[in-house]
């Protein structure tokens, strides 16, 4: 990763919005800039990027070592417990010399931005415009990447099916599923996976129970990705217990039908709206109106829902470089819910999409 070249793209970013420095803490900006990943605790973590190209940071003392390892570039203050960190970002105020600063408002906590307030004796703006662009479009790294980690959940996902069947429940389900991850290389889940049985799938974001257990002729959805490196998969599949019902083919059908149409439309130019509106429509037109509950889909990368959103109102056309998901669903309560999601590139000509899994009625046990 050339994290140089990072910085020189927010420098850019922030001298377009006439801004001179942004404060970020852990997270994925903060990792994309340093290839640094650190966790967000009681002891503030600060970088500042200027817009003349400069890197500045707070760091807690105890991650010395690995922070002069990576970043010997950054002009750094570190500071003890035993000392507090208020006298280290006065410091670093003093170090900058900026009277303005923006924050990294969606991630950065109160207490953060009000200690930075004190320091540098000026009110936090938000940088949330100016940080929106950094990670839409990805590089050749980046994408390499996302595969490795795409195919890592899928290679799970099918020894999973293969390991399960009527009566197991849902929370075993997942931890032979989280197992097979780890087994093949992955760092962990990319975020709570969710697998779902029966009625209980038309719960969009449902919690697996370990009450529940799979019956034949249950529909059992799976909204899972691994995360490596930083980067995660975002996919879901919806399965049958040993036999596809024929009154559940109708919903199925439509889905499969709505994703197979969006990866179709993928293309540089095509506006998030337009792609949502298809979508909408044909689900609609099928007969599903009101079992609609979401968009259809998002950027992926180091986060799991990152720009573009992909829905209604938004105008600004996919270019090359944006992986995003595909993802639609229907529900209809008390009896089933399927979604069928793949992870895409944006490409030069087209589209490309990164997820293998078969996208068919499929059924295991």
């Amino acid at each position: 990763m050339d994290f140089d070249s990072r910085i020189g793209k927010l420098t850019k970013l922030l001298q377009d919005h006439d801004c001179p420095a942004i404060a970020m803490v852990p997270g994925p900006n903060f990792y994309y800039l340093t290839g640094v990943r650190l966790g967000l605790m009681e002891r503030p973590t600060i970088l500042i990027v200027t817009a003349t190209g400069a890197v500045h940071a707070a760091i807690p003392a105890l991650e010395r070592d690995m922070w002069t390892t990576r970043m010997p570039q950054a002009r750094t203050v570190f500071w003890q417990d035993a000392d507090g960190y208020a006298d280290a970002l006065a410091t670093l105020a003093r170090q900058t010399g900026l009277t303005t600063l923006a924050v990294e408002s969606g991630r950065m906590r109160q207490f953060e931005a009000a200690a930075l307030a004190r320091a540098f004796g000026t009110d936090m703006t938000d940088g949330s415009d100016i940080l929106l662009p950094l990670r839409l479009h990805k590089d050749e790294a980046e994408v390499a990447a996302i595969e490795q980690v795409v195919k890592i959940s899928e290679d799970a996902l099918t020894a999973t099916l293969g390991q399960i069947g009527a009566g197991l429940t849902e929370t075993e389900i997942r931890a032979k599923l989280l197992i097979n991850m780890l087994e093949r290389g992955a760092e962990g889940a990319a975020f709570d996976l969710i697998v779902l049985a029966g009625a209980a799938a038309a719960d969009c974001h449902g919690v697996p129970s370990a009450d529940r257990k799979v019956q034949r002729g249950d529909a059992l959805l799976f909204d899972f990705g691994a995360k490596l490196n930083g980067y995660n998969a975002d996919i879901t599949r919806t399965y049958f217990c040993e036999d596809v019902p024929q009154d559940h083919r109708p919903l199925y059908d439509a889905v499969l039908g709505a994703n197979r149409l969006a990866c179709d439309m993928c293309r540089p130019g095509l506006t998030p709206h337009d792609l949502d509106m298809a979508v909408q429509d044909h689900l609609s037109a099928a007969g599903f109106a009101d079992n609609i509950r979401h968009k259809v889909g998002h950027g992926l990368g180091l986060d799991v829902h990152e720009a573009p959103q992909l829905m209604r109102g938004n105008h600004a056309p996919l270019e090359p470089g944006m992986v995003i998901t595909i993802e639609p669903g229907l529900y209809h309560p008390g009896k089933l819910g399927v979604r069928i999601e793949d992870d895409v590139l944006i490409t030069e000509t087209g589209a490309r999409s990164i997820t293998r899994l078969p996208r068919d009625p499929q059924v295991f046990g």
